[in-house]
Parts: C-alpha cells; sequence; structure tokens
C-alpha cells in the first residue's frame, strides 16, 4: 500500500480509452459517499510538474532523445509525489491519478527502447516508496482509441507529441500496458474499455469499493457514527 492511510488509484491505457471520464465518474461517487478525493494528473499534478508537462508534450523536449524526456517525466513525477500524492495519502485522501509510473515503463521504456534497468533506477528515485494501491488499465485496440483521441483533438486542440506516433506504436504500448498487468494481478486490473461508459464506471466502482474493505477506509459520514 501507497500509505497506510490514504488509498493510492492509478489509471493508465492507450490514447482515447476513457481515462478521463471514469476518474470523473468514480471521484464523483465517492465525494457522494463522503470520501476526500483528490483527482490529479502527470505528466503534471504540481506546478514544477505541470511546467515539465508542458515541455513534454509540446514536444519541444522530442529533439534530445528518449532518455532525457525519461529524466524530466522522473523529475516532474518525484515532484508530484512529494508536493502533491503523499502529503494527501498522510491526510486519508482517495488519490485518483491519470498516468503514473506505468505510462513511463511503456512509453519511454517499451516504445522508447530505452532499458528496463534505466527505467526502473528512474522509477524508484522518482516515486520513493509511493506505489499506486491499485491500478486500473482501460484497454481498447489502438485503431479505435486513436479514433477517439483525434476526435476529441479536433474539437479541442491539435494532437499532442504522442498522440501524433504510428498506430503500430500504439498497439505495442497497448500490448505492453497488459504485459504489466500480467506480471502484477495483485495491483493491476484490465477494464475493457470498448464496453458503456456505464458498463466500465460500474467495474470500476466494485474493484474500488474492494480496496477500500480491504484497506478499512471508511467513509467521511460512516467514519463519524
Amino acid at each position: 500500500m501507497a500509505d497506510a492511510n490514504g488509498l493510492f488509484v492509478s489509471f493508465e491505457g492507450g490514447e482515447g480509452a476513457g481515462k478521463s471520464t471514469q476518474i470523473r465518474r468514480l471521484a464523483e461517487r465517492l465525494r457522494e459517499r463522503g470520501h476526500e478525493v483528490l483527482v490529479t494528473r502527470e505528466p503534471g499534478g504540481s506546478p514544477g510538474a505541470e511546467a515539465v508537462r508542458h515541455v513534454l508534450l509540446s514536444g519541444a523536449a522530442e529533439m534530445f532523445g528518449t532518455r532525457m524526456e525519461a529524466i524530466l517525466f522522473a523529475a516532474a513525477r518525484n515532484d508530484h509525489v512529494e508536493e502533491v500524492i503523499r502529503p494527501a495519502l498522510s491526510r486519508g485522501t482517495i488519490v485518483l491519478c491519470d498516468r503514473f509510473m506505468d505510462s513511463s515503463r511503456v512509453y519511454q521504456g517499451v516504445t522508447g527502447n530505452l532499458e528496463p534497468d534505466y527505467i526502473e533506477a528512474l522509477q524508484r528515485v522518482a516515486v520513493n516508496g509511493v506505489v499506486p494501491d491499485c491500478t486500473l488499465i482501460l484497454d481498447i485496440p489502438a485503431e479505435k482509441g486513436l479514433e477517439r483521441a483525434r476526435k476529441r483533438a479536433s474539437a479541442v486542440a491539435a494532437p499532442d507529441r504522442f498522440e501524433k506516433e504510428e498506430m503500430q506504436t500504439h498497439e505495442k504500448r497497448r500490448e505492453a500496458f497488459l504485459d504489466i498487468a500480467a506480471r502484477e494481478p495483485d495491483r493491476c486490473h484490465v477494464i475493457d474499455a470498448q464496453r458503456s461508459e456505464d458498463d466500465i464506471a460500474a467495474e470500476i466502482a466494485a474493484i474500488v469499493d474492494k480496496r477500500l474493505a480491504a484497506a478499512n477506509i471508511a467513509a467521511g459520514s460512516e467514519a463519524a457514527q
């Protein structure tokens, strides 16, 4: 467990998997039940990390290579952990994070062709012992996910640095997330993201409810009784 008082849930998956929608729905559900919830994201989540986010997603760091990108992600993650996530967990907050360490393993490690030992060493320093209690991997074929992401981008903004990459790269990332889930089944849950929004939300709610019960975390209204 990331912290004895709170619960840390990360959401992972490829582009267009629906992470943002499901995080919003889960946060609303938990708050309605009296829990204190923090919704955050990576790269970003703290002032320092948000500055790095702009550099990374704009593609400004791309010319320096994947190794430099991985270092920047790790630096942003450490700031996020120490300034936001760890303090929230110590207060007993449920932290919901849109991407975390597994995205670095997949994006910079697997499809960035960086050595696994190098990525894992960066992660150990970056997270400093704060590992998600539960990771929800929203799984969708790359083609369908990119179609969703491109529709969203056309309505809001241009595709970011990662959405513009080749289909084969996105499918390789999907396989990498599934491989992480297979290697760490106690932490990771694969969610079929091709279903209806309501069905996905219901499955996520059931998983998180079990985690809360196992951690003996009661809602604020229940704890006061």
